[in-house]
């Protein structure tokens, strides 16, 4: 008797609550939406500890495998978290090292072409002086200064500045400080993950296995093992990818005799991280940097990149990310068109995997079948 209830309280529990869904949708969202922008520092923080284990795990295999000392085993994980974190820190500062140095250097000669207009332009402005000042009557009739009315209009112009300037000095320290907090959360965060992942990772298959069906809980960790296989490859091949794009513009900057070769070459391999769009951004860096010493080698340069992206993105990315992820490379260029043109850049970063998780279990599943029914 009581079987027979649970389908329609079931039923009455799942309507009840898309009710009260679409009713109150806005106060719910909003709520959503707090929660989300509270819990972004950990979501954050997850994603760093994922990208980080990958190297960590690297460093944990040459940390003396063989040995079973004590003390070897209770500091691989210490050490080899430092030296994760070590060389990602070197790397991004390697790369800054190249690029700032350079791009400081073009905004000065960028700078020093501008002040021959602008001494030609004070000179303009000192020849029509007197027309200039009897307009604005900050000149008494006699030429000399009418101070009281140069003071006034002084305290209205920083009367109406003033305002409008604290509020973005404001703004700017607001953000500053948010984005400290968050990076420093998150960073703590994924530091404790990493430090007791197999802990959590009994944890979490413990209260899987307590409250999931066997049949349920099997599919689920298929699933998982294949989502993390698909990332893990994904992020190889899409570092690859970004070190071979990366040599590829050097070597044609230094062929086409572009100036910047070694600096936009690894600002590029930089960027080429977001998938197939990052060269783009990297390219708009680049170009403006070498606009400084030639604008036409300038607009050369932006066509040398746009055929060396339309290469790397229809040939290069999807042989060298799909063949690391099992994907085809077709599926890779249709998953990166469909998650950019959804989600912007995320889409494109996740869209990839993702595909390949899919494509992975598809194939096994039709496999399995095709096999069972021989």
């Amino acid at each position: 008797m009581k079987q027979e209830w649970k389908t329609p309280l079931r039923i009455g529990a799942v309507l009840f609550g898309l009710y009260l869904a679409v009713h109150y949708w806005e106060k719910l969202s909003a709520l959503a939406a707090l929660a989300a922008g509270a819990g972004f520092p950990l979501v954050l923080g997850a994603v760093i500890a994922y990208a980080v284990n990958l190297l960590m795990s690297t460093y944990e295999g040459w940390y003396f495998p063989k040995s079973q000392s004590p003390a070897v085993l209770k500091s691989r994980r210490p050490v080899c978290l430092l030296l994760a974190y070590a060389s990602l820190i070197a790397l991004v500062a390697l790369i800054v090292g190249m690029i700032l140095p350079e791009l400081v250097q073009s905004i000065s000669l960028l700078l020093q072409e501008l002040a021959p207009l602008l001494q030609k332009l004070s000179v303009k402005i000192n020849e029509n002086q007197e027309q200039l000042a009897s307009l604005s009557g900050l000149f008494a009739a006699d030429g000399t200064v009418n101070w009281q009315e140069l003071a006034v209009k002084a305290v209205n112009f920083l009367l109406a500045g003033l305002g409008g300037v604290m509020g973005s000095l404001v703004s700017l320290a607001s953000a500053t400080v948010s984005t400290a907090f968050t990076a420093i959360v998150s960073i703590i965060f994924s530091i404790y993950l990493l430090m007791g992942k197999e802990a959590l990772s009994r944890q979490c298959a413990l209260v899987l296995k307590t409250y999931l069906q066997p049949g349920w809980y099997s599919r689920l960790l298929y699933f998982l093992e294949t989502l993390h296989n698909c990332f893990r490859r994904f992020l190889i091949g899409q570092c690859t990818e970004a070190v071979i794009l990366g040599l590829l513009c050097m070597a044609g900057m230094l062929l086409f005799r572009f100036p910047y070769a070694s600096m936009v070459g690894a600002l590029i391999g930089f960027t080429a991280l977001i998938p197939v769009a990052g060269a783009y951004i990297g390219a708009g860096v680049g170009a403006f940097m070498i606009f400084t010493v030639s604008p036409i080698k300038a607009l050369l340069f932006l066509l040398f990149i746009s055929v060396l992206q339309q290469l790397e993105g229809n040939l290069i990315y999807p042989k060298v990310v799909g063949s690391s992820i099992g994907l085809p490379g077709i599926w890779v260029l249709a998953a990166v068109t469909i998650g950019g043109g959804v989600l912007g850049i995320g889409g494109m970063l996740l869209a990839v995997p993702l595909a390949a998780t899919f494509y992975q279990i598809l194939r096994d599943d039709v496999a399995r079948r095709n096999t069972s029914n021989d």
